[in-house]
């Protein structure tokens, strides 16, 4: 795994990002349509590559390129080379040494069993070690992706039937996945046993779709069924079987709680929740637990825009749009130097100077990374004449990498892992610096508090509580093992 890749959006930004996004349909008329149009949605999960296979009953026909949904799969022709009537897709971003045609997903392999697709958002933490072991009996990989283990661990299996390959290539697994499998008998499902990346079923007419997220099923036009539970298989054939399997037992499930920070779409739900209106009650619990005095309440846009809503319906502050956001910068303007980094920022975030000027300001955003990007929105606040600056997070502080699929500095580059509240505020020059609590955060989902003893949702990366074994890292740090080749986390 390269876990030591410090992420840098278009314009110098330090947003932690999730790592990929997964769609697929069987028995679809237009499955290949449908899946640009679903991958489309996700487009905010992974912006680098896309890749779709489909299966017309003989053959599998593989699509991959780097870019966007709209570059590669908006034509006719582009759609024509991926007929029948399953087919399944993947957004993704990747981490250094990771780009590149051979990691873009889904992966497949002709098996001796037939032809074998997945594609997988999360990150499987015993990777590096499963793959020295597969590479000394002999196995070649193609490419440096996490998910070609599965590939290989399947292909090994001696159990008779697919599914039973399937799980038994799961079993030796750790970390995060949730996938997506094609073979000529239909298309699978799956979700870890503590499901801590998402994955949902829904119906459009008489075919299945799974997704990333609901809302790939709203934009398609399908029907919301459920959740794929964590730890649940579920099996769908040509003829609109579905069968439901749960091998791995009943454990407590951990979903990723920045899943309602951050990386869904606001008019998405996930487990059971609206998104925005978790984001709207993060705000509301920022202003309870850290309320200052100030004349207007500014998000950071766009992921900022609903818990500053909340925060200024509890405050009583107003709410105004004192940073406008150009949606029309590209990762074109990425420059190596600080100086074009900056200028970046400045190219995506511009001061509504008529409306801060003179005044003292609320800034609300959704996390801290690095910090970097959050001094300089200070500083373009106070250049534009604000008063006073008061940043509020809707979020604890970001101080312990992940491991699970989302795409983080090593801890030593997170300003929360190096740096306590006062060091923190005086880095980003601001006025005043508070975070919601981890208990605000779990209240604002719709709970308690956090229950220490067995937390209802992965947050590792504010506690530092890993809730799977991390074999790889453990290897690294302890560096008694040579492993053969770095294999990138890609979800």
């Amino acid at each position: 795994m390269n876990f030591t890749h410090p992420f840098l959006d278009a314009d110098g930004d330090d947003k932690l990002h999730e790592e990929c996004g997964v769609f697929g349909i069987i028995a679809g008329d237009e499955a290949a349509a449908t899946t640009a149009l679903g991958l489309h949605a996700l487009q905010h999960r992974g912006q680098e590559a896309v890749g779709m296979t489909s299966f017309d009953g003989t053959e599998f026909f593989t699509r991959r390129a780097l870019g966007q949904v709209a570059d590669n799969f908006s034509t006719a022709e582009s759609l024509a080379e991926l007929p029948g009537h399953m087919a399944a897709g993947h957004v993704r971003y990747s981490t250094t040494g990771g780009s590149g045609l051979r990691n873009v997903q889904p992966l497949y392999a002709d098996l001796a069993s037939g032809g074998f697709a997945v594609a997988h958002n999360g990150n499987i933490s015993n990777a590096s070690a499963l793959r020295l072991e597969l590479v000394s009996k002999g196995a070649i990989f193609q490419s440096t992706s996490d998910t070609e283990v599965i590939i290989h661990l399947v292909a090994t299996s001696r159990y008779p039937t697919m599914l039973d390959k399937l799980v038994d290539a799961l079993r030796m697994v750790e970390g995060a996945y949730a996938l997506i499998v094609m073979t000529p008998r239909g298309m699978a499902a799956c979700r870890d046993p503590l499901g801590i990346r998402p994955l949902v079923m829904g119906k459009l007419g008489d075919s299945v779709v799974f997704a990333s997220e609901t809302v790939a099923l709203d934009v398609t036009g399908a029907e919301f069924i459920r959740q794929v539970e964590p730890g649940e298989l579920i099996e769908v054939d040509f003829d609109g079987t579905i069968r439901t399997h749960r091998p791995f037992g009943n454990q407590d499930a951990r979903p990723c709680i920045f899943e309602h920070v951050y990386f869904s779409r606001p008019d998405s739900i996930f487990n059971d929740r609206s998104v925005y209106e978790s984001r709207k009650n993060i705000g509301i619990e920022l202003a309870k637990e850290s309320g200052c005095d100030a004349d207007l309440v500014v998000p950071v846009p766009d992921s900022g825009v609903p818990a500053a809503i909340g925060y200024s319906q509890q405050s009583g502050i107003p709410f105004e749009l004192g940073i406008i956001r150009s949606h029309y910068v590209g990762r074109t303007f990425i420059q190596p130097s600080d100086g074009a980094r900056h200028a970046g920022v400045k190219r995506k975030h511009n001061a509504n100077r008529s409306i801060v000027a003179g005044k003292r300001i609320v800034l609300i955003d959704d996390s801290i990374v690095r910090g970097t990007t959050s001094m300089k929105i200070v500083q373009i606040m106070r250049d534009a004449g604000a008063a006073e600056v008061h940043f509020r997070v809707a979020s604890p502080p970001t101080g312990h990498g992940c491991y699970y699929g989302v795409d983080t500095p090593e801890r030593s580059k997170l300003l929360a892992g190096r740096m306590d509240l006062a060091a923190m505020c005086e880095f980003i020059q601001a006025d005043s610096l508070a975070f919601v609590s981890i208990d605000g955060l779990y209240r604002a989902v719709g709970l308690a508090g956090r229950d220490n003893a067995c937390p209802q949702y992965c947050d590792a990366c504010f506690t530092g509580e890993y809730p799977t074994l991390l074999t790889d890292l453990a290897t690294r740090e302890d560096g008694d093992r040579q492993l053969v080749l770095p294999v990138n986390k890609v979800a």
